[in-house]
């Protein structure tokens, strides 16, 4: 079939949408707003909360997070201090009447602290900010080797519903490959830690499209995620991002996304069979394992929480967050940057991106067509006044590839497998422009 539709034509792997719009479209905001009024006009009764800890036991080749290895002791000490001042100087701008439906600490590795450390990030968020912990779902995340009985009892003492672990793989050469040095029982020693503190959900990452990587390796580690019966998986394919270890050192292969199309059905039939339901091109949640219980949440209504150097917030028309940054020089500045502001300054937001209307029904799309049930046209009918396939209507095109059902609205699994593909080519101009004008740090 003939088309311009370019963006579709091209590689499948193309960009994770786990946001929109992406940091990269961030821009300093002058003069800068106070979360006050930020605030001001949004509904407080639903939100995430997400507390960012920037530190890791090591730097993973493909991680182009916001994240800092091997951080010295003192300046975990000052990073705890001022993510206080952070949360007190937010509590005072929300107000009374905040509350939280879902939390999660990521990072970087959260684990990366002491037990003593996550107590008291624990603290912040339960008597600065008012979380209900326990009593509302939270996810944290570890890694082998930060993943210990006394910091995981930590986790359990304060109700901790999801651990996700990044493993990547069980095959020692290939967490090699990608710049994850970590030995097969290191993994298993973690695992099994995990399911003694009895939290309910285990989720296990793992990557496909590493190099050197065989169908029958993939399947190696996708046997051994599936011996610890994880409640969740999720599966991601490498990407090589400039400013990362792996983008300073390797060259794209031609037939790289035939590969990790391949690994990816191959994975899509291994978990089926497995029991496993798929939620979206990268989640996998084991079909006997209902949906996390709660207040109500819907990320396309709600807004978002963050505290630390590297978190994003969100309310419905404006996303905020600090300076982006990949490259660990830069990284490092924006952390030291963060450590030495004064508390008022957490009064306000730095940069961000404001969401118009037609921008707010771009991102509620999104957010949905990108996973297994889709668009939902009555929720969107009664969010906007208008039905999607008004708003828009290139979703047609979708369809006639085969890539979706439902005037559009529903993935099939061939558009599932090109959620990374059908995302940008659904990013508007203007955040499109946006993020080329960024300048890498």
């Amino acid at each position: 079939m003939t088309s311009t539709d370019v963006g579709l034509d091209g590689s499948p792997y193309q960009q994770y949408l786990y946001a929109y719009p992406h940091k990269t479209s961030y821009r300093a905001l002058r003069p800068r707003p106070s979360l006050t009024d930020v605030w001001r006009e949004q509904a407080r009764d639903a939100l995430f909360l997400y507390l960012h800890v920037p530190f890791c036991e090591m730097r993973c080749g493909f991680c182009n997070l916001f994240t800092r290895a091997n951080a010295p002791a003192e300046q975990v000490t000052a990073y705890l201090r001022q993510l206080r001042r952070q949360a007190e100087q937010i509590a005072e701008a929300l107000g009374g009447s905040t509350g939280y439906a879902r939390a999660a600490f990521g990072g970087g590795t959260p684990t990366y602290l002491t037990a003593d450390e996550l107590t008291e990030l624990f603290g912040i968020a339960t008597t600065i900010l008012g979380a209900r912990l326990p009593g509302v779902p939270l996810s944290v995340e570890t890694s082998p080797a930060t993943a210990t009985p006394d910091r995981l009892a930590v986790l359990a003492a304060f109700g901790t519903t999801r651990v996700s672990i990044g493993v990547q793989s069980f095959l020692d050469v290939e967490a090699r490959a990608a710049g994850r040095p970590q030995r097969r029982e290191e993994v298993e020693a973690a695992l099994a830690a995990i399911r003694d503190a009895r939290v309910p959900v285990l989720n296990i990452d793992l990557i496909y499209g590493i190099d050197g990587q065989t169908a029958d390796t993939w399947r190696e580690s996708l046997d051994a995620a599936l011996a610890w019966r994880p409640e969740e998986l999720y599966l991601y394919p490498l990407y090589v991002r400039p400013l990362t270890g792996l983008g300073r050192r390797t060259h794209a292969r031609a037939d790289w996304d035939t590969q990790r199309l391949a690994l990816y059905r191959q994975a899509v039939e291994t978990l089926g069979a497995a029991g496993y339901r798929q939620e979206s091109m990268r989640q996998f949640r084991r079909a006997d394992v209902p949906a996390p219980d709660g207040p109500d949440y819907c990320c396309q209504d709600d807004g978002m929480v963050g505290l630390g150097c590297g978190a994003r917030s969100y309310t419905t028309a404006l996303h905020y967050s600090f300076d982006y940054a990949v490259s660990v020089s830069q990284v490092r500045a924006v952390l030291d940057d963060y450590l030495a502001r004064p508390a008022d300054d957490f009064r306000y937001a730095e940069f961000g991106y404001h969401l118009d209307g037609t921008e707010q029904r771009r991102r509620w799309l999104l957010k949905s067509l990108l996973r297994v049930d889709g668009v939902d046209p009555d929720a969107y009918l009664a969010r906007f006044g208008r039905l999607p396939g008004e708003d828009f209507p290139q979703l047609d095109r979708l369809v006639e590839r085969g890539w979706a059902t439902d005037g559009g609205l529903r993935l099939t699994p061939s558009g599932l497998a090109r959620s990374d593909a059908v995302g940008p080519w659904l990013t508007s101009a203007e955040v499109q422009h946006a993020m080329a004008g960024y300048v890498p740090r």
